[in-house]
Formats: C-alpha cells, sequence, structure tokens
C-alpha cells in the first residue's frame, strides 16, 4: 500500500461523496477550508472528504461518519472574487479512528486505510452492463423525475465501475443512503445496494406518497 499520510485535514459536506479514481471539481469559499487548502497545496495535497452526521456533540459540532475518500488536489485556480475551484481526484477510502485537535480553523482526523486496500487495484471488477439494466432505467426514472440531468451516452462510455460510483455521487439520494454506497466494499454489493435503496423509491411512487 501506498504511503498514505495517517493524519489528514477533513472537509466535510452533506450529501457529497468521492470514489476511488473519480474526479469532482469543487467550489471553496469557507475561510476555513481556504486555509485548509492553502496548507494541503503546500504539502502532499491530500484531503478527506466524509459526510457530517445529522447530529452534532455537546458543544455544537456536527459528528462525523466514520468512513470517508481521501482525494487529492489535481487542478486549483483562485478566481477573482478569492474562491479556489479545485478538482479533486478519490484515492482510498478510510475510516476514522479519532478526531484530532489542532490550532487550525479546519478539522483534522487520524485515519486507517487498511479495510479499503483493495482502492487501489487497477483491475477492472467484472459486471455486464446487462446486469445493470434495470437499475439504471430506474434511476433514469428518478433522476428525470427530480430535475436531474445525465448525459447517459457519456457514462455508457466509461468504464463500468466509473459509471456506477459517478451515478452514485451524482443520485439524489439522501445522506444515509449515499454513505451505505461509499461504505460498500465492491462494486458488486454497490450494485446491489443502488437496486435495493431504488426499490423504497419505487414503492413510494406506486403507494402515490411523497417522495422525501
Amino acid at each position: 500500500m501506498q504511503n498514505f499520510p495517517k493524519k489528514i485535514p477533513i472537509f466535510p459536506i452533506s450529501n457529497f461523496i468521492i470514489f476511488p479514481k473519480t474526479t469532482v471539481p469543487l467550489n471553496i469559499f469557507e475561510p476555513r477550508y481556504l486555509e485548509m487548502i492553502n496548507d494541503s497545496m503546500k504539502s502532499d495535497k491530500l484531503i478527506g472528504m466524509v459526510q457530517p452526521k445529522n447530529y452534532k456533540d455537546e458543544n455544537g459540532i456536527p459528528k462525523l461518519h466514520n468512513v470517508g475518500c481521501l482525494g487529492k488536489i489535481t487542478s486549483f485556480r483562485e478566481t477573482e472574487d478569492g474562491r479556489y475551484l479545485i478538482e479533486l481526484k478519490g484515492k482510498i477510502r478510510f475510516h476514522i479512528k479519532n478526531e484530532i485537535k489542532t490550532d487550525k480553523k479546519y478539522r483534522s482526523v487520524e485515519v486507517d486505510y487498511n479495510d479499503y486496500s483493495n482502492d487501489l487495484s487497477q483491475e477492472k471488477e467484472e459486471l455486464n452492463f446487462s446486469d445493470l439494466e434495470l437499475i439504471f432505467k430506474d434511476l433514469k426514472s428518478l433522476f428525470e423525475k427530480r430535475g436531474f440531468i445525465i448525459n447517459w451516452k457519456a457514462l455508457e462510455k466509461q468504464s463500468l465501475d466509473e459509471t456506477i460510483n459517478a451515478l452514485s455521487m451524482a443520485s439524489p439520494f439522501s445522506l444515509e443512503e449515499k454513505q451505505i454506497l461509499l461504505e460498500a466494499k465492491n462494486l458488486d454489493i454497490r450494485k446491489n445496494k443502488i437496486a435495493e435503496i431504488l426499490k423504497t423509491y419505487i414503492f413510494d411512487n406506486y403507494q402515490n406518497t411523497t417522495l422525501q
């Protein structure tokens, strides 16, 4: 396994996940995260993305989910109004062991990567698009109902793992549902989890109840 840092700064964003080997654009404008990006650019360009939970601790600070993904800044641009536009490429998922107290405005944690060493594999997981046609059909229907626009033809040109991960990241699922997809150990499990989640949305729609 590569020598990734055991202590990393984190960027907690609700309903936002990244996966290894995927790249996402981020618009950074809060002072504490501008400081975090500055510090990261001066060192290893690595930051952790993790979802906060829906409740806070006794000090009013949002608690964090235990699993996130380490990302590397691959593109950086500063705007005229002082924002940072970056691209972050997912490297490997991690478990948070504990939070670290620092004098920085942003949060830092100690992490462990051992459970997700397979994220570094270059091998492609074997899944057939034919296995996923129904999932994609249901996903497409859900995306369209929520007003999400997806370039499906462009997705079909990607590898299967890139496609599933991109849809997992962009999906209109809840924070908890996205966390389930992030923590799924491999692509096959993630595919099945997407199918399970979609069933609940389709059931709600069939019952003519309001989708949450």
